[in-house]
C-alpha cells in the first residue's frame, strides 16, 4: 500500500492561535492541511486558562508586532464572535491609580494607548470612580478608564474556529505528539506518536513547546520561560460587585493582579506572575499556597467585600514568555516553515490577526500557492454558555423541539441533557469530562459537580465518542 499523499500544510497546536490559522487557511479550499495537538482536545493549554478578557491592545507597547496584531485581532474577533455566538460583554476597564505614583502616571498611558490607535480613554476623579464602582477599596485616588476592554469565553472562541476548520476539511489529529522532524527540499515529515506524517509547509503554534518543536528543526532563536498565572474564582453573587473589569496601573513587573467579571456569571481575582524554570515548568499548571495567599492579600485591598463571598475554585494557567516582550512569529525562507511563538496573555485578543499575519508571509514567500479569491466560510453557530443571552433552559422554542434543552442535570450552572448531549456528539466533541465541562459549564458550578457529578459521568458515558 503506498504512503499517504503529504498534506500541503501541517500546523502544530490546536490552541487557539493553531485553531486560527487553521481556519483562515481552509478558506483556500485546494489545500490539504492538518492540526495536530499532543492533547486531546482543542484548546487544552495555555487557552484554556486565562482572564477571558478580550483586549483592545491599549497599554501594548507601540510599534511592536503584538501591538498591531491585538489591534487587528480584537477587531475581528468582536465581528466574529457576533456572527458564530461567541458570548462576549463589553463591560469596559478601569485602571485604578492607588497612589500619587500611579496617578501621575495615568496621562502617559492614556498617551501610550492613542499611540496604539485607541483614543477613547478617559480619566475618572476620586467621586467618579467610587461612583462607577462603589465596592472599591478606600484608598484610590482616580481611575482612567478604558471603554472597549470587553469580556469573552476563550472556550468557545477556540472550539468555533476548530469546528469552522474541520468542516471546512482540515483533518484534525488529537493526541498526536510530534517526537521528531526530518525536513528535505520538499517539506517535512513529522515522526509523530500515532506514526508519521508527511507535508510540504509547517506551522508551529505549539505555544509553551514553540521552542521545542523549533529545535526538532534545528532552530534556536528563543526560549520559552512558562510564566505561571494563579487565579481564584467567586461564586455568582459576587458579580453584583463589579461593574467593570479593574486593571492595576502596571510596573516593570508587569500588569499585575485583578478583578474582573466574567461572561459565565463569575468574579475572578489573579493572576500572580511566576516565572518557572523547573525541569517540570511546562507542565506545573498547579496552585499553590503561597500564590493564593498574594491573590487574597491584592483582593484584601482592592475589593474587601469580594473576599466575604465564597471561593468556588482556583486555577493556573502558563504562558509562553521569552526573552524579548513581543511575539515571536517567523517565517525561515526556503524552510518551507513558520515559527509563531512568544504569544502571551493577549493571544486570545489578537488570534484572529496572527492568523491572518501568518498567511501573509506565506502569501510573501511564494512557495505555497494560495487562492486569489478565498472562499467565505459558513459560520458556526456556537452553543451559548454565557449569562448576557438566553441559555436553553430559558428558550420556549427550543424546548418545544426538543425537550433535552429543559431536562437541567446541573443545577448550578443550569445545564441542560440536551447541552451535554450535543457537546459529545458535535463535529469536535468533548472527548474528557474537563472538554465537556469547558463546553457546558456542567460541574463548573458552587458545587463543583458535588450535585450533578453521578448524571454528568452517565451521560458522558452514554455519547463518549470514539478516539
Amino acid at each position: 500500500m503506498p504512503p499517504p499523499a503529504p498534506h500541503d500544510l501541517t500546523i502544530i497546536g490546536a490552541g487557539v492561535v493553531g485553531t486560527a490559522i487553521a481556519r483562515e487557511l481552509a478558506r483556500h479550499p485546494h489545500l490539504r492541511i492538518a492540526l495536530l495537538d499532543a492533547s486531546d482536545d482543542v484548546g487544552n493549554g495555555t487557552s484554556k486558562a486565562n482572564t477571558a478578557i478580550l483586549h483592545t491592545g491599549f497599554d501594548a507597547t507601540p510599534g511592536t508586532l503584538e501591538s498591531r496584531l491585538v489591534r487587528d485581532g480584537q477587531r475581528q474577533l468582536h465581528a466574529y464572535a457576533a456572527q458564530s455566538g461567541i458570548p462576549v460583554e463589553r463591560v469596559g476597564a478601569l485602571l485604578v491609580a492607588w497612589t500619587d505614583e500611579q496617578l501621575a502616571a495615568l496621562p502617559a498611558l492614556a498617551d501610550k494607548a492613542a499611540r496604539n490607535g485607541y483614543s477613547t480613554t478617559h480619566p475618572l476623579t476620586r467621586a467618579e470612580l467610587y461612583a462607577r464602582e462603589p465596592h472599591l477599596g478606600p484608598g484610590a485616588l482616580g481611575a482612567l478608564e478604558v471603554p472597549d476592554e470587553s469580556i469573552v469565553c476563550p472556550w468557545t472562541t477556540t472550539l468555533a474556529y476548530a469546528t469552522q476548520a474541520v468542516r471546512a476539511g482540515v483533518d484534525l489529529h488529537l493526541n498526536t505528539r510530534v517526537q521528531k522532524v526530518t525536513s528535505s527540499a520538499e517539506g517535512h515529515l513529522l515522526h509523530t506518536t500515532r506514526g508519521p506524517l508527511r507535508t510540504r509547509h509547517l506551522i508551529n503554534a505549539a505555544g509553551l513547546h514553540a521552542d521545542d518543536i523549533d529545535r526538532l528543526l534545528g532552530i534556536a532563536d528563543f526560549t520559552v520561560t512558562p510564566r505561571r498565572g494563579q487565579l481564584l474564582v467567586f461564586a455568582k453573587p459576587s458579580r453584583a460587585l463589579v461593574r467593570h473589569i479593574l486593571l492595576p496601573v502596571p510596573t516593570a513587573l508587569g500588569k499585575g493582579v485583578l478583578v474582573a467579571p466574567t461572561v459565565f456569571g463569575n468574579v475572578l481575582l489573579g493572576p500572580t506572575a511566576e516565572d518557572l524554570t523547573s525541569a517540570d515548568a511546562k507542565t506545573a499548571n498547579h496552585t499553590t499556597a503561597e500564590g493564593i495567599a498574594h491573590l487574597l492579600d491584592h483582593g484584601r485591598r482592592i475589593m474587601p467585600a469580594l473576599l466575604e463571598e465564597q471561593v468556588i475554585t482556583s486555577y493556573a494557567g502558563l504562558r509562553a514568555a521569552t526573552e524579548r516582550d513581543d511575539y515571536r512569529i517567523r517565517l525561515h525562507p526556503g524552510r518551507r516553515y513558520v515559527t509563531v511563538g512568544g504569544i502571551r496573555s493577549t493571544g486570545l485578543s489578537a488570534s484572529m490577526g496572527i492568523a491572518s499575519y501568518v498567511v501573509s508571509l506565506l502569501e510573501e514567500e511564494g512557495e505555497l500557492e494560495l487562492a486569489d479569491n478565498p472562499r467565505d466560510l459558513e459560520a458556526p453557530h456556537m452553543p451559548n454558555i454565557g449569562e448576557a443571552f438566553p441559555r436553553p433552559y430559558q428558550r420556549p422554542d427550543l424546548i418545544a423541539r426538543d425537550s433535552a434543552y429543559g431536562d437541567i442535570v446541573c443545577p448550578c450552572e443550569s445545564v441542560t441533557r440536551g447541552e451535554i448531549r450535543d457537546a459529545l456528539t458535535a463535529t469536535v466533541p468533548a472527548r474528557s469530562p474537563g472538554g465537556l465541562r469547558r463546553r457546558t459549564r456542567a460541574e463548573a458550578g458552587h458545587c463543583q459537580g458535588a450535585e450533578c457529578g453521578a448524571a454528568v459521568r452517565a451521560l458522558y458515558k452514554e455519547h463518549q465518542p470514539r478516539s
